[in-house]
């Protein structure tokens, strides 16, 4: 799914903006085109948003022609639901005439547009959420669009690489794990597994890492005025570095549970691994995505991160050129950078696994600590990744 050229790219990028702040680079922008979601997730409610915003194609465009954007970097499209944009079609085919490395990612209920946006505006990549089997896709996304991504899965599959992104939640456990990675299986795909978290822009309700993985499986479909009941209850959640609180020894221990076919597919077993050590404060890694990575929200707004309630601006004030590498935006990266530990989000936690396991190789431990930071991969603080992973 990934070349080397995709890490040796990332790697000039993470030098260059290690050099030059003030002039950074963007190995990856998330432009989240709306907030309009045609699915009905109970780990996500952000189908509730009321009023609907739309990040308009001609912002889109003035955005794509930022310093900090290069031919690079890679833009992911996405929502809510990207395809409920408007204009989603001709943003899709202005990527493709002037930038092509732009991936679209989508929950694929309306798999007849999805084919048709592939066939007339091919994305480099295709991300496609599948959370479990038939059933366990109606529980937890509250719409039956099982047999829909497979249809999508059957008609384009041999016309561009895709990824199946499941998540890993209250809402489901292994089984429908192992469910999506034979799916990928079947048609010679590849597989992201993340972690539900905690994320203000997705209106999360329970806490991600102290329920545990399965606990909050049920038939139940969540309505729209239950959901809202839910955000309006919701005590306001204050920005922090840490894992949330204290641990608790009572989890179940992910690592005995993965299945083994996840092994077959590359950066998942060791994410999950250490998700499982990081959720009982095992894990310390500093932040280094943030210097290199972006998202843009449906009104605009640009947070440091996808997981922290904390903007550095919105591209209606200033340009992203602004807003990426202005002096506040310096002061935020370099401190949350050293200081942030608070997620485990694989939009910025992958990156980091990688950055520090390639360090540890090639460089030892020692220097790697000098190079980036203090860093351990579990609680005693004494083992390698290899180590670790070995065990």
């Amino acid at each position: 799914m990934y070349a080397a050229s995709n890490y040796i790219n990332r790697g000039l990028t993470f030098l260059n903006n290690r050099w030059f702040p003030s002039r950074k680079k963007l190995s990856t922008l998330m432009i989240y085109g709306t907030d309009l979601c045609n699915s009905a997730c109970k780990h996500c409610l952000i189908w509730t948003k009321r009023p609907v915003n739309y990040l308009p194609f001609d912002k889109i465009k003035e955005i794509m022609q930022s310093r900090c954007i290069s031919k690079k970097t890679t833009v992911g499209l996405e929502g809510g639901e990207f395809l409920l944009h408007p204009d989603a079609m001709d943003i899709m085919a202005w990527f493709v005439k002037h930038h092509p490395n732009f991936d679209l990612l989508t929950n694929a209920l309306k798999p007849e547009a999805i084919v048709e946006a592939v066939d007339r505006n091919p994305p480099k990549r295709l991300f496609i959420s599948l959370d479990g089997d038939k059933d366990a896709y109606l529980h937890m996304r509250g719409k039956d669009g099982y047999d829909g991504i497979i249809r999508v899965l059957e008609q384009t599959h041999k016309k561009v690489p895709i990824s199946l992104m499941f998540t890993l939640s209250p809402y489901n456990d292994f089984k429908d794990m192992e469910h999506v990675a034979t799916v990928a299986k079947r048609f010679n795909i590849d597989l992201r597994i993340g972690v539900y978290n905690d994320i203000s822009f997705f209106d999360t309700i329970e806490s991600a890492h102290y329920n545990d993985i399965g606990s909050l499986q049920s038939a139940d479909i969540r309505s729209y005025q239950d959901a809202k009941k839910l955000i309006d209850a919701k005590e306001p959640v204050t920005a922090t570095v840490n894992p949330p609180g204290t641990t608790r020894e009572n989890l179940m221990r992910i690592r005995e549970k993965i299945p083994s076919i996840v092994k077959e597919f590359p950066e998942n077993y060791d994410f999950l691994v250490l998700y499982d050590e990081w959720r009982r404060g095992g894990t310390k890694l500093s932040c280094n995505s943030i210097m290199d990575s972006l998202v843009i929200l449906p009104n605009g707004d640009v947070p440091i991160c996808q997981n922290l309630d904390v903007l550095i601006g919105n591209v209606f004030t200033n340009s992203l050129d602004e807003v990426f590498n202005g002096p506040g935006a310096i002061e935020k990266q370099k401190h949350y950078q050293k200081n942030c530990n608070a997620c485990w989000i694989n939009f910025h936690r992958k990156y980091d696994v990688i950055l520090f396991r390639t360090f540890e190789k090639y460089f030892g431990r020692m220097a790697t600590r000098k190079l980036l930071g203090q860093y351990w991969w579990e609680s005693e603080k004494k083992k390698s990744y290899r180590q670790l992973m070995k065990d």
